[in-house]
Order: structure tokens, then sequence, then C-alpha cells
């Protein structure tokens, strides 16, 4: 079993899919993790150094070894399912997991964290932020909704109904 989950940036992918093989005795694996081993750069130091371009084509490469992974859970980058043919490669991989929050609960969260590790959202202030994730997710939705599943609600709740749908009670 090999399971994607996708979202935006702070929707707690990593967090959730964390918890979610630990419950389910499944391997974890985390995208941008496996992108910073291999090229020995943060996320934030391949997008100024290397440009988008290049993440996009790391993240297929790094999706494309993610083939191969068994009994896993695999937290993807955030633009991953949008670029190349990512989100038609996962849905035939395995099982694909949207996790959908709102433009505000994506900004609460954000907050806090260090938005400085997050380039792209460093300088946004106050309503900004949220803004921005919203005119994101506007042009990303088309992609995170040809998901199998779309779940939403707490870390804690989004864990419970993967695991439920997984063992086929969701």
């Amino acid at each position: 079993m090999r399971i994607f989950l996708i979202g935006y940036m702070g929707s707690g992918k990593t967090t959730i899919g964390r918890q979610v093989a630990e419950q389910l005795n499944m391997s974890f694996a985390d995208m941008d993790d496996l992108i910073e081993r291999k090229t020995g750069k943060s996320v934030p130091k391949i997008f100024s150094e290397l440009g988008e371009e290049k993440f996009r084509e790391l993240e297929r490469e790094c999706l494309m070894e993610m083939a191969d992974y068994k009994q896993v859970i695999i937290s993807t980058g955030g633009g991953a399912p949008c670029f190349f043919d990512n989100m038609q490669m996962m849905n035939s991989l395995g099982e694909t997991i949207y996790i959908n929050l709102t433009p505000a609960e994506l900004a609460a969260r954000l907050r806090t964290t260090n938005l400085n590790e997050r380039p792209i959202l460093a300088s946004l202030q106050g309503d900004e932020l949220e803004e921005f994730i919203a005119s994101a997710l506007q042009k990303r939705e088309a992609f995170y909704n040809r998901a199998k599943i779309k779940v939403s609600g707490t870390d804690s709740q989004i864990a419970d109904k993967i695991i439920k749908h997984l063992q086929g009670e969701f």
C-alpha cells in the first residue's frame, strides 16, 4: 500500500503522515526531506539558487523513486501534484488523500511556523498571507481535487479519518 498525502503547505501532511504511519505500522517518507538529502541543500536554498523549475524536476525524480516504496505514507510537496503528470502518476501508484483546509485555517497554522523558512511567504504581512493562500489554492484546487479522497478537520480528526478510510470504515 502506498498513500500520498497532498495539500497546501501548512496543511499538516508531514505531521499527520507520521502519526498515521506510526498507528498503522507503516513507513513514512517526506518528499521535501528526500530532495534535501539528495541535493545537500534546503528547499528554500534550492529555490533561490537553482529556481523553481529545477526544484520541480527534482520533485518529479523523487516521486518516481518513491514509486518503488511499499507500505508507506508519503508527504508530498504542496506543489507536487500541480506539475508534469504527477497527480495522475500518484493516483495510478496508490491512494491519494487531499488534506483540504480553508485559507484562514492554513494562514493560522503557517503563522505559528517560521515564515522565513518559507521564502514565498516571508514578506507577507497581516491579511496578505490569507489572500496569497486563497489565490494559490484557487490555482491548485483543480489538481488537488483529483485526489481519491478529501479530508478536513483538526490534525487528529484527519488522521482518524485517514486510518478509518484505509481500514475500509470511512
